[in-house]
């Protein structure tokens, strides 16, 4: 019996046979393109029995042809009790379409990503309880920001205001000991404590008609951010004074107007107005001269 190796002839015509040719990816395209809309179908009619709710949601993607015109896209996703505005996207995107695009992370109202404007109000996605909003529900990225894709807006000229305020404790004097703490009294960790609870998720800032017109513009956000610094006992007279000198410039805190728009939006209960008129008022009396 021979064991000798085939010849290189017909290596060749195997190779030929198994090999893809162009047809053969097109097929494949169309097969997997009429396996996913027959996925979507089944699913839309096993929905037809179940209580669902309907999503308006923005869409916009400047580097697709065809999708660069924004529009709002329909979702029907099926209701469950204790669902969130995020939970449906999540359900639109993995069920209906992949290409849909939004911020998310620990779905605790806590990382502040998936803030979003929810039926014409600045919400946390993960926070809001679809049960609470009228049908349709109408989903679309925070105003007064550059939109990069779909839900996704740009959140670099917010950032650069919190940096502004130098969000970050600053001391003059540390305790002699080497472990020793550097104490608070409870009644000034009381007077910080709401505005420590800030999560840079820019609801504020996105709904101050202010910061929507003025660049310049601290915005409530990171002047709430230099209230919970300029406020701490910890920091001593000459850091504090620093601090009045970066909010009393001519758009910090007189720019703000007194609108609460910033304070109903926020998602942690912040009293963002009133911080920013206290600091008005540390603000004159530092100008104060008695002679």
């Amino acid at each position: 019996m021979s064991t000798q190796v085939p010849d290189s002839q017909t290596q060749t015509e195997t190779e030929t046979e198994t090999e893809e040719t162009p047809g053969d990816r097109a097929r494949a395209r169309r097969d997997a393109a009429r396996e996913d809309r027959a996925q979507k179908e089944a699913a839309e009619e096993s929905l037809e029995d179940e209580e669902t709710v309907h999503l308006k949601v923005f869409r916009y993607d400047p580097e697709v042809e065809g999708k660069m015109e924004p529009r709002f896209d329909d979702f029907h996703v099926p209701f469950e009790k204790g669902m969130t505005v995020l939970d449906a996207l999540i359900y639109a995107r993995d069920t209906y379409d992949a290409s849909l695009t939004f911020r998310h992370s620990c779905r605790q109202a806590i990382c502040g990503s998936d803030a979003l404007f929810v039926n014409g109000k600045q919400r946390l996605g993960c926070k809001t309880q679809l049960s609470e909003l009228a049908d349709p529900v109408r989903v679309e990225p925070l105003p007064h920001a550059e939109v990069r894709k779909d839900l996704v807006v740009d959140m670099s000229h917010f950032y650069d205001q919190m940096e502004a305020v130098e969000p970050y404790f600053q001391t003059d004097e540390t305790p002699d000991g080497e472990l020793e703490e550097q104490r608070q009294t409870r009644e000034n960790r009381e007077k910080i404590k709401m505005s420590t609870r800030c999560i840079w998720c820019g609801a504020c800032m996105s709904s101050c008609n202010i910061a929507a017109g003025n660049n310049e513009y601290l915005g409530p956000a990171a002047i709430n951010k230099a209230y919970r610094f300029a406020m701490d006992e910890r920091e001593g007279e000459d850091m504090q004074q620093h601090r009045l000198n970066i909010i009393e410039q001519e758009n910090g805190v007189w720019r703000c107007q007194t609108q609460f728009s910033c304070t109903e939006v926020c998602p942690k209960d912040i009293p963002l107005t009133e911080h920013i008129q206290e600091l008005k008022r540390e603000a004159v009396k530092n100008n104060l001269k008695f002679w």
